[in-house]
């Protein structure tokens, strides 16, 4: 059984107890079960799209009805593969990365990663550790159109014609109704089409085959899953009081504390439960970030003294019973002592975060009617798209892509940035230095690397991150780009315009092309950067990029401040 605790003081306590009160007077739990968009907007333009994305709050119950599907398909499976790659970005691949980082696979049933770089290395190291013989790809996408998805396609399906005639035996698509890969998986004969509900969004997407199907083919027992789904959708049904609801409590706790200026979300976790901060990062960030105001998520920050921390802050922690929780235990004393707003999630075992991703869906949409957003748009995802896809047409037509001009460059690093403030000087230190000294109280630094993954990389990135906490005391995030524009990246353009964002990108060696499309996946990662950065230029943002060429770890462990 969880054990929820929420430690706050008594002006955030009687706001909270307000806000919910007030939620009690309106019936908004009645009216949220009977998809009133009215809820979050009065605009009727607006509230159709409002109305339209409320299905995942029956998805417990109705995916309990798909229970004996999923199994009998993994069983089928598992007799002719050994792995599964998902092709998907954000909600389509966050969702499956959480089960199988939390749980790994079954014995005897396939193991899964996910595949959501276009970085050539990431798909290098891909075909060179997997027998694609043996392993099933999943196509996500909602849209059914995601150019990285779609281009992860188009690559492996040219890898296994090499050696499977019939190629689309070894790919299934997860879609929603009527979709343009709907039409494709059946004419390229996939495997299996999964139609997904289109009343449903990606980030909102785990409960849907989106999360159960790769989680049954991992042999997660996904009965025993949406009972635990099931049994948080009830205490959060129509019926039940406001005050009392879990998932309308902590959403007015979120909506209250981001009006008291504690917005940043502070995420720690036990090793178990390392990988779900970045889901809620997601469903935060995502639904959240807009109209210049959003709800800040900071994961895998390392933990500092108290006192370092500035008084916009608010603490999760997330704890499983009888893992490894020694030092986040005395954390979260030290900070309850220090009067931190604090809360912590504590289960007993694994299948009990079936409710905390129900509870946190519940809590997204209702911190949003304090924040008095749409939580289920993101404009700013599609804008970054469209400035990297005339990026991406620049290349299809001149053959090569527009330019970025470096203002410094100091042996492998070059920094881009048309503010003469930062480049003056001639010196890297100097301008990031230049560039992080304007940070003011409720400011945060993002680092966003458009580069491979891998345990070095991660390394050298946290040490830079490292540094700049250190150094100005500010709230850090990093995210690996393009898979950060599908999360954070409404944040960063849609949100409060208090982020310094750091852009990195390295030199493309050994590339990949995408067969067919006329570009390869070095063009299309360097194009996705282009928009992104072309992009919170367009919104006023504070931006510089990095650019390495050589050994990109020492490169980046070699910057000092």
């Amino acid at each position: 059984m969880e054990k929820i605790t929420f430690h706050l003081n008594k002006e955030l306590t009687h706001k909270v107890e307000k806000r919910l009160s007030l939620w009690q007077e309106q019936n908004i739990s009645s009216r949220l079960w009977n998809c009133d968009p009215a809820i979050w907007k009065e605009n009727p333009a607006e509230q159709k799209e409002l109305a339209d994305r409320l299905g995942w709050l029956n998805k417990p119950y109705k995916m309990l009805d798909k229970i004996y599907e999923l199994q009998q398909f993994a069983e089928e499976i598992k007799n002719d593969f050994t792995n599964v790659l998902l092709l998907g970005m954000g909600g389509s691949s966050l969702a499956p990365e959480v089960f199988a980082k939390t749980f790994g696979a079954k014995q005897g049933y396939l193991k899964l990663e996910i595949i959501d770089s276009t970085h050539p290395l990431n798909l290098k190291r891909i075909t060179d550790t997997y027998d694609l013989s043996k392993t099933l790809f999943i196509v996500a996408s909602k849209s059914g159109g995601t150019i990285e998805t779609m281009s992860f396609y188009y690559f492996f399906s040219n890898e296994v014609s090499k050696f499977n005639k019939n190629p689309g035996n070894q790919f299934v698509a997860l879609t929603d109704p009527n979709t343009w890969l709907e039409n494709f998986a059946t004419e390229k004969k996939f495997r299996k089409i999964f139609s997904t509900p289109n009343d449903v969004g990606g980030r909102y997407s785990a409960l849907t085959y989106f999360g159960m199907m790769p989680a049954a083919l991992m042999g997660i027992d996904v009965e025993r899953f949406l009972l635990n789904a099931k049994e948080m959708a009830d205490e959060c049904q129509s019926y039940v009081e406001a005050s009392k609801n879990p998932g309308f409590y902590l959403g007015a706790v979120l909506g209250e504390l981001h009006e008291s200026g504690k917005d940043k979300v502070t995420f720690f976790a036990s090793p178990k439960f390392s990988s779900f901060p970045q889901w809620i990062e997601q469903l935060v960030a995502e639904s959240t970030g807009k109209d210049g105001k959003g709800i800040l998520p900071i994961c895998d920050e390392e933990i500092s003294p108290v006192d370092n921390y500035k008084n916009d802050r608010v603490f999760v922690f997330i704890i499983l019973a009888n893992d490894e929780n020694t030092k986040l235990d005395k954390f979260a004393i030290d900070l309850i002592a220090a009067q931190k707003p604090v809360l912590i999630f504590q289960l007993d075992e694994t299948y009990e975060l079936a409710k905390e991703f129900y509870r946190w869906e519940i809590a997204t949409a209702l911190s949003s009617v304090v924040l008095k957003i749409h939580p289920f748009d993101q404009p700013d995802v599609q804008f970054a798209k469209t400035l990297a896809g005339e990026s991406l047409k620049a290349y299809k037509v001149g053959g090569k892509l527009p330019q970025m001009l470096a203002a410094i460059t100091e042996g492998a690093i070059s920094l881009i940035s048309e503010n003469e403030q930062y480049t003056a000087s001639g010196s890297i230190s100097f301008a990031l230095n230049k560039f992080l000294s304007q940070a003011d109280e409720h400011d945060y630094a993002a680092i966003m690397a458009f580069t491979e993954y891998g345990d070095e990389v991660a390394k050298s990135l946290q040490s830079l991150r490292n540094k700049i906490s250190e150094k100005y005391s500010l709230a850090t995030t990093i995210g690996f780009g393009p898979r950060f524009l599908h999360s954070t990246g409404q944040l960063h353009k849609g949100g409060k315009n208090n982020g310094l964002f750091i852009q990195i990108t390295n030199e493309i060696e050994n590339d990949i092309t995408v067969p067919g499309q006329g570009y390869s996946f070095g063009v299309l990662i360097t194009a996705q950067a282009q928009g992104d950065f072309n992009a919170l230029k367009n919104k006023n943002r504070r931006v510089i990029s990095l650019h390495i060429t050589g050994n990109f770890v020492e490169a980046i462990n070699s910057i000092s401040l």
